[in-house]
C-alpha cells in the first residue's frame, strides 16, 4: 500500500482516514478539495487542476482524499489501493450536521482562505450546502464504488470497504507505520 485513494461521501471522514493513514506510512497527505476550491469557493479550472492532480500523484508514494470524477482516471491508474469509507447514512449525516455547524460557527478556514458561511444552511442547493450535498450523494457514491469494486477494470486495484467507524479504527490500528 503505497498509492492510496481514499473516497466516500462527504461526512464520511476520508480527510481524517487520509491524514491518519499517511501519517503512518510516512508518505504525502493529497486533498482534493484544497487543490479544487480557490479562493473565494471559485473551481479551478479542470485542465489546470488535472494538471496539478497528474503532478501530484505522479510520486511513489501518497494518499488522496477525494472523490472528483474529472481527475479519478489520474489518481486511480496510479493507485494500488482504494479505501471506500462507507460508513451508514444517519453516521454521516451526524457527522457533517455537527462538522459544518461548528466549522460555521468558529470561522475554521478550510482551503484557500474559504469559511462555511452560515447561509449556506438556508439553501437547498446540494452545490451550497453540503449537508444537502451528503444526503444527495450518498446513493450515487454507494452505486458508484460498488460498481468500481466488481469491475474487472480495476481487478489491479485493492479495494478496501470500511462499513462502521469500528472498522475504521480497526483497520488504522492495523495499518503499519
Amino acid at each position: 500500500m503505497h498509492r492510496i485513494s481514499i473516497v466516500g461521501v462527504s461526512g464520511s471522514g476520508k480527510t481524517t482516514v487520509g491524514r491518519r493513514l499517511a501519517a503512518s506510512l510516512g508518505i504525502p497527505f493529497i486533498e482534493l478539495d484544497a487543490i479544487f476550491h480557490q479562493a473565494g469557493w471559485r473551481d479551478l479550472p479542470t485542465d489546470e487542476f488535472r494538471r496539478r492532480v497528474r503532478d501530484a500523484v505522479a510520486t511513489d508514494g501518497w494518499v488522496v482524499d477525494g472523490n472528483y470524477q474529472a481527475v479519478s482516471d489520474l489518481v486511480w491508474d496510479r493507485a494500488d489501493t482504494v479505501i471506500w469509507v462507507d460508513l451508514p447514512r444517519f453516521v454521516i449525516m451526524r457527522r457533517i450536521v455537527a462538522r459544518t455547524v461548528l466549522r460555521a460557527l468558529t470561522g475554521e478556514e478550510l482551503w484557500n482562505g474559504n469559511r462555511e458561511p452560515l447561509s449556506n444552511f438556508y439553501s437547498w442547493d446540494p452545490e451550497k450546502n453540503v449537508i444537502r450535498w451528503a444526503w444527495v450523494m450518498y446513493p450515487h457514491y454507494a452505486e458508484r464504488y460498488a460498481l468500481a469494486m466488481a469491475n474487472p477494470e480495476y481487478g489491479d486495484i485493492e479495494f478496501i470497504r470500511l462499513t462502521s467507524p469500528r472498522a475504521v479504527e480497526g483497520f488504522l490500528s492495523r495499518s503499519p507505520g
